[in-house]
């Protein structure tokens, strides 16, 4: 079966998603994944937990799309309503499946938990239906052939959805719906360049349409490039990404710091680890956040060898071997302290290079001459030190955000030297 368009809705259910207690990185997850394999995503929408609602978007979904696609409502508990409303629309008994209850009363077994009795509600699924089990949880997702039309139900629990949705149901759509055209996306990553610098800079390819396109998209000091592609195979979309990607990047040149999934923290540890350098950290005003991206990466006490939280003068003064009369003079937020803090924490690690920030995240704190999101970044490397001011607007936490990627950009391209 290989109609010429194939068209999918996601209907996300749950009234936390709706408060906005949870955001829905489900749908954007899904809508890749089917764009991987060619189905175009018709629409996307939210439901409650009110079963009267989610069938009329049942029914609404399945009078325009051929591919409907539910995440959340599959626990056990009354506010769990996907499943049911399913078998309203369809019309259809639910009936237990006795393997998908074996496997929901081993997984209590194996970690030793006593199993409540409504779990057993989540073992009903649709007669007809093709029941998936659920690796890492008790609800299964389902696929529902309905007519000429598919409904699958997905777990809400991101680890539980994406194993289900990448193991079973694309490898099920793709069998169903045969070879298609794909979709491809590609990023380039860019760190201290504003958007407008950016849109000027790429205009003429932000301008493309037809089987190639891009776009930026802008985030706390750094801004993305998405290339997308459209060929029938995924070597023909790269080709085509690539020829628009090499253009890019002799115009952006070493703004780009990676691709796709790679972070500051990722490149910076990647060069640290190249060169066999170590690093040590003093942080004032972003209170260990440079310090907690950079142990996110696996593998970081290669090259990282302390970080201190340097928070008072005193502090400052004692761990750091900061003058009084210098933080007197100048003030802590300063260039001549920024330098001394991270002279200070270089000389007492004995590490390659060594990063220090000191600033006013707010909001209070600011006066007319040092405002709030002023902040000095030190980097110190064998007897050198470059010292750069920057100046932030936001709330503190992305103050604080925007201060740890200017200090990861700066040392980034003092690695690249």
């Amino acid at each position: 079966m290989k109609p010429n368009n194939v068209s999918a809705e996601i209907i996300a259910v749950g009234s936390e998603l709706l408060l906005g207690q949870i955001v829905n990185t489900n749908a954007a997850y899904i809508s890749t994944k089917l764009s991987e394999i060619g189905i175009d995503l018709f629409r996307q929408s939210v439901v409650g937990d009110n079963p009267e609602r989610l069938t009329v978007a049942l029914k609404d979904a399945l009078s325009k799309s051929d591919i409907v696609i539910t995440s959340g409502g599959l626990g056990p508990t009354v506010d769990d309503i996907t499943m049911a409303a399913i078998a309203s629309t369809v019309s259809r008994p639910l009936i237990l499946d006795e393997e998908i209850w074996k496997s929901i009363k081993d997984f209590f077994k194996k970690r030793r938990l006593k199993m409540p009795h409504y779990v057993s509600k989540q073992a009903h699924v649709l007669e007809g239906a093709l029941a998936i089990k659920n690796p890492v949880g008790t609800a299964p997702g389902v696929i529902i052939e309905y007519g000429k039309k598919t409904i699958i139900a997905l777990p809400g629990p991101p680890r539980e959805l994406k194993p289900i949705l990448e193991k079973s149901v694309i490898p099920y759509l793709r069998k169903k719906f045969g070879k298609r055209s794909i979709i491809l996306t590609r990023s380039i990553r860019t760190a201290g360049l504003p958007e407008s610098y950016v849109n000027k800079k790429i205009r003429k390819f932000l301008m493309m349409s037809g089987q190639v396109t891009a776009g930026i998209y802008s985030r706390p000091n750094e801004v993305d490039i998405k290339i997308t592609a459209k060929a029938v195979d995924k070597k023909r979309a790269t080709a085509k990404i690539k020829k628009v990607e090499k253009n890019i990047l002799s115009i952006l040149g070493k703004a780009v710091f990676g691709f796709d999934g790679d972070t500051l923290e990722l490149i910076v540890g990647k060069e640290l680890t190249k060169k066999h350098m170590t690093l040590s950290i003093a942080e004032s005003c972003t209170g260990g956040l440079i310090s907690s991206r950079i142990t996110n990466i696996s593998g970081s006490s290669k090259y990282l060898d302390r970080s201190i939280i340097t928070y008072s003068d005193r502090s400052k003064i004692k761990e750091l071997g900061v003058k009084k009369d210098l933080i007197a003079r100048h003030g802590a937020v300063s260039r001549p302290v920024a330098v001394a803090m991270a002279k200070g924490i270089r000389g007492r690690s004995g590490s390659d290079v060594a990063l220090a920030v000191t600033g006013i995240a707010g909001p209070s704190g600011g006066t007319e001459e040092k405002p709030v999101g002023l902040v000095y970044i030190a980097l110190a490397k064998q007897g050198n030190v470059r010292c750069v001011e920057r100046r932030y607007i936001g709330n503190r936490t992305d103050i604080k955000y925007q201060v740890s990627s200017a200090a990861l950009e700066l040392l980034r391209k003092e690695l690249l030297k």
